[in-house]
């Protein structure tokens, strides 16, 4: 099967045999009411309120969301506002830490007899996409299609980070248990484990793993970048195309990010919701990289200094990766559920941007067949009904467009710009 296009890419995994140590306990946490892609909660305590780890301190009746707890145990010192990503408001909860990580009464391992109450479970655990995109996961398991295949994204294709490989190095167990407890529960008769070949220890351990297992595929990837972009990894997985408009459901694939599925598989037995993350810290400007286990709300600054960075002369700090990752305004923003690295550079050199030669790259380029060159001229004198033929709603904002420009031109950010010009029910 012909595979989607992509780019090379040095991978730069400096930190894929750094065990994850753990971050020693913030003096004070910041907890954002929203840290998914769905709807803000409501906070559940107040200022002054005692609160202990794992206990629920944010919820909604609406659907599309999931609940907040709190990964320490202290007084609630303030409610104040915390600015999200797209720039809404959402209440955020600023907790100093006792030190005593008393935990609550109400971590205790779900009842689950069916579907219902394992759907239900994982809404309760808060859990979301770890590999960044942060949709609630347990919408992600509620379609209303029949589904046959289960993929479990380890492919982690952006340079620097080893947060999943981490996972899977570290948690086997858990992955394979996450996997088996998906299939069983949501009645999906096949799952692969989809990985990057330049991950060979993980490949080998999960393929004696699984050996005797019919229903589980370990698949090697080749380590071409977006390889863990959802409809890539679902095209080169299975060969199924997910158009425009669809979702992986109306396929016949759910994929779930391989953090994602052990962390389920934990919740199951222990109870404990998502109150921590695992974050690599890497970049020119860390002394020490590292993949670091944090709680949620713990201030950049202190996983930054943890690391050895050279704050002083810190000048640009992306969550994620440097394809997709986002540009950090303060340091000392707290971790969310979606945060998986943090990228430190003491340069940034800014391209001057130039006019498009018109050779082609990006076309060649990007994995879904778009072109760029010719989103962006549209774009430009706002011709919505061009950029719908041009399927700019196609783009997921992989980069590679941008990153083999040799105008410098900044295609990717115009896609998202174009997308937001045609309105969503057209």
């Amino acid at each position: 099967m012909k595979r989607l296009r992509g780019i090379m890419l040095s991978h730069r995994k400096n930190t894929e045999n750094s065990a994850t140590v753990d971050l020693p306990l913030p003096g004070r946490v910041r907890i954002p009411m929203a840290m998914t892609m769905g709807v803000a909660c409501e906070p559940l305590v107040k200022a002054g309120d005692y609160v202990k780890v794992g206990q629920k301190i944010g919820d909604t009746d609406e659907a599309f969301a999931a609940p907040v707890h709190s990964g320490v145990s202290g007084t609630v010192a303030a409610v104040t506002e915390f600015r999200t990503v797209p720039g809404k408001i959402c209440k955020m909860l600023e907790i100093d830490t006792d030190g005593l990580q008393t935990v609550s009464e109400e971590v205790k391992p779900p009842v689950i007899t069916d579907r219902e109450s394992f759907i239900k479970a994982v809404r309760e655990s808060g859990a979301c996409g770890l590999g960044g995109a942060g949709f609630p996961t347990h919408l992600k398991l509620s379609p209303k299609e029949k589904i046959d295949t289960l993929i479990i994204n380890g492919a982690e294709c952006e340079p620097y980070i080893t947060a999943d490989y981490r996972e899977m190095i570290e948690c086997p167990d858990d992955v394979i248990g996450g996997i088996r407890l998906l299939k069983d529960m949501l009645d999906i008769d096949r799952a692969i484990l989809a990985i990057e070949a330049n991950k060979p220890a993980a490949i080998k351990n999960f393929t004696e793993m699984a050996d005797g297992d019919d229903s589980i595929d370990i698949l090697t990837l080749p380590s071409i970048y977006p390889q863990g972009a959802e409809k890539v990894i679902i095209y080169n997985a299975t060969g199924r195309i997910v158009r425009e408009g669809e979702m992986p459901s109306q396929q016949g694939v759910i994929v779930i990010n391989v953090s994602t599925a052990a962390f389920i598989y934990r919740y199951t037995r222990t109870g404990m919701p998502l109150v921590e993350r695992r974050i690599t810290v890497d970049g020119n400007a860390v002394g020490e990289p590292k993949n670091v286990r944090a709680v949620i709300g713990t201030p950049l600054r202190e996983i930054l200094e943890f690391c050895d960075t050279d704050i002083e002369h810190l000048r640009k700090l992306i969550a994620g990766g440097p394809m997709m990752g986002m540009s950090i305004p303060d340091i000392d923003l707290p971790v969310l559920k979606t945060s998986n690295a943090l990228l430190a550079l003491d340069h940034f050199d800014e391209r001057e941007t130039s006019a498009c030669i018109r050779c082609g790259r990006c076309v060649r380029v990007c994995p879904l067949g778009l072109m760029p060159c010719d989103i962006d001229r549209a774009y430009k004198i706002r011709d919505i009904e061009e950029l719908k033929r041009l399927k700019v709603r196609l783009c997921m904002n992989c980069g590679s467009c941008t990153f083999v420009c040799p105008a410098n031109r900044k295609l990717a950010e115009t896609n998202q710009l174009a997308k937001s010009l045609i309105p969503r029910d057209k």
